[in-house]
């Protein structure tokens, strides 16, 4: 009898574990102090101990046992974390991407970016922030984090003040879609000239939203205002596509 009760308090320490693991709670109490209207007081943040304990807690969870809703919550939150991890840890700077080995071209160049970097320790495997996004993310057939995962530059979607939830991610997803869409300084659309200039990531990972120019445009539609949308749907080959240029400067509160 004592066997079975060991038996049953180690599946409950186990269960009560992965449970903590998946909430959240930490790094929205971080997000809530420290963004607003989607950009960082890293110079605050940089003091804040709270996240070093909240990337432990990322560390220490088995990815494999969740479901698809906490996996995308977990490595969406992964994601931003390290990606303020980052930042913090070479504050101050101007742009994550001047923490490429060798520059901004030879990085690129040469894979030596800091989303090459494999520095995330989870669950006694290294990733990079590259790994979480092309690897992980973006294989989970959801386009929409596009919309969530920010990598600390002003063209980025604003970072969320909230960490992601499994429980109510759907509703985040929708929210952060309509906001990034609906942005006039990364996406603008000139309905009498039937033109739009849109966000770089639309050409960056087009294959997520369709590849064709008319399917993205049939994507973007659906978070639009309704008579946006009905002009873009009932004149699709109309439309004429151009992309904005990216700013990488760091989504700073200044």
């Amino acid at each position: 009898m004592r066997s079975l009760w060991r038996i049953v308090i180690f599946i409950l320490i186990l269960s009560g574990n992965l449970i903590m693991a998946q909430s959240h709670q930490l790094f929205t109490e971080i997000l809530n102090q420290h963004v607003k209207n989607g950009l960082v007081d890293y110079k605050n943040l940089k003091k804040d101990s709270r996240l070093e304990k909240y990337l432990v807690q990322l560390s220490n969870t088995e990815p494999e046992k969740l479901s698809r809703n906490e996996k995308l919550a977990f490595w969406i939150n992964a994601y931003n974390a390290f990606t303020l991890q980052v930042i913090v840890e070479n504050y101050p700077v101007e742009s994550i991407t001047d923490l490429n080995t060798g520059g901004k071209i030879i990085g690129y160049l040469f894979g030596k970016t800091v989303w090459d970097k494999e520095f995330i320790l989870i669950n006694k495997k290294k990733y990079s922030l590259g790994d979480i996004e092309h690897k992980i993310l973006r294989k989970m057939n959801e386009p929409r984090i596009h919309f969530a995962i920010v990598c600390a530059s002003i063209s980025c979607p604003p970072l969320r003040d909230e960490a992601f939830e499994p429980n109510i991610i759907e509703e985040q997803l929708k929210s952060q879609a309509v906001q990034f869409v609906n942005d006039k300084t990364r996406n603008y659309f000139d309905k009498q000239k039937r033109e739009v200039y849109l966000s770089k990531i639309f050409s960056w990972f087009s294959e997520d939203f369709g590849k064709k120019d008319e399917i993205v445009l049939k994507f973007i539609a659906q978070h639009l205002p309704e008579n946006m949308s009905k002009d873009i749907l009932d004149n699709l080959s109309k439309w004429n596509i151009s992309y904005k240029d990216y700013n990488w400067n760091l989504n700073e509160q200044k």
